[in-house]
């Protein structure tokens, strides 16, 4: 398929909204609609921004990509080549000026975005749902991303040892990940004691003893994947081993339970049922347990009230943790089952029996 003929199933599924809503124009101006709008073409500029340095507009009679003067030549040169976008330029100093365009492209009529701005319909969730089944050619690049995700992961972990700070494990981290073209937008490191204090470790100057939590978000063409992993310096304490298999054992029962058209809060009943069974029935109240990714790092977080259900070619991240251990992986479902796709051989794996289904899932990699 072709990246124009992926940017037509898009418009499909745009103009059905903008039918169902009566609208004149739709406005997408977030990092992630755009580079989902653009078949993978990114437009990001600042990592910690959501708002993209250029924005699309649909209307019934044709599609454009606006961009001040900056942004626009790089667009035309690495983005717009055979995709199906007009493209409107207005002066970096006039910002104000986007906002006219549209109304003049629209004639003034109703007009829904995904970003708060005068005179539009806040969209985000409607917009944000249009992403969730990704099409063949994003599944394919989202193996990928995650395959590159999984490698830098697993070559950063080889390169740490006792004594490095929690900022020098990111440092290598984030070469790893620059050296397989793909940019980290998440890196969590905690080591020894912090990792069972926070379920969130900001890298510090603290240097590692003997354990290390390894967390990592990265993006290319739009999509994230997302993993993490751990490894210890010497014999592993059994009390710590015994969490992780737990750990495991819980995330496998997640990803077993990762069914096309099942209720997430259907499977979220799954997750407290699989703490329960560990021993920790009230930890899944500790931390998010993780949900659908894609073009952000999670769509939406699953939660026992979630209205949300899973689709064949949707892509999740759950992360079900106790004190001290974590599994995250980036999955992809499809109709016959779910792809692990954020693949690290070296590390060791426990095979899970989840119903009929049998999940292996990381365990902490032991380091003489």
């Amino acid at each position: 398929m072709s990246l124009e003929a992926e940017v037509g199933i898009k418009r499909q599924r745009i103009e059905a909204l903008m039918q169902q809503h009566h609208l004149a124009g739709l406005l997408l101006g977030r990092n992630s609609s755009v580079s989902w709008g653009l078949a993978g073409g990114e437009a990001h500029l600042a990592l910690n921004s959501e708002i993209a340095s250029a924005a699309l507009l649909y209307t019934p009679q044709r599609d454009y990509l606006l961009a001040d003067a900056i942004e626009m030549p790089r667009l035309q040169a690495e983005v717009l080549p055979g995709l199906p976008f007009e493209p409107i330029t207005f002066p970096w100093y006039e910002p104000d000026r986007r906002q006219q365009l549209m109304i003049e492209l629209t004639h003034g009529g109703a007009v829904g975005s995904d970003i708060a701005a005068p005179d539009m319909h806040l969209m985000t969730a409607a917009v944000t749902a249009l992403r969730y089944q990704l099409t063949p050619e994003e599944q394919q690049r989202l193996r990928d991303l995650a395959a590159r995700t999984g490698a830098a992961i697993e070559t950063a972990a080889g390169e740490i040892a006792p004594g490095m700070r929690e900022y020098a494990i990111a440092g290598l981290l984030a070469e790893e990940c620059f050296l397989r073209d793909i940019t980290p937008i998440l890196l969590l490191v905690g080591t020894d004691d912090r990792v069972e204090r926070f379920r969130h470790p900001l890298p510090t100057s603290k240097p590692m003893e003997r354990y290390a939590m390894l967390v990592l978000s990265a993006r290319r063409w739009g999509l994230v994947a997302n993993v993490t992993r751990l490894i210890h310096f010497g014999p592993i304490p059994a009390d710590l081993q015994q969490r992780a298999a737990a750990c495991a054992r819980i995330d496998a029962a997640m990803i077993a339970a990762t069914r096309p058209g099942t209720a997430v809060s259907e499977m979220f009943s799954q997750i407290q049922a699989a703490y329960a069974t560990e021993g920790y029935p009230d930890h899944w109240r500790m931390h998010h347990q993780g949900g659908a990714t894609g073009y952000t790092s999670r769509e939406w977080l699953a939660t026992p009230d979630s209205v949300e259900k899973m689709h064949a070619g949707q892509a999740f991240a759950w992360n079900p943790s106790l004190p001290g251990v974590t599994c995250e992986d980036t999955i992809l479902l499809q109709a016959d089952g779910v792809e692990i796709l954020t693949a690290t051989p070296q590390w060791p794996k426990q095979p899970v029996q989840s119903g009929a289904v049998t999940v292996e899932r990381p365990l902490i990699l032991e380091v003489d």
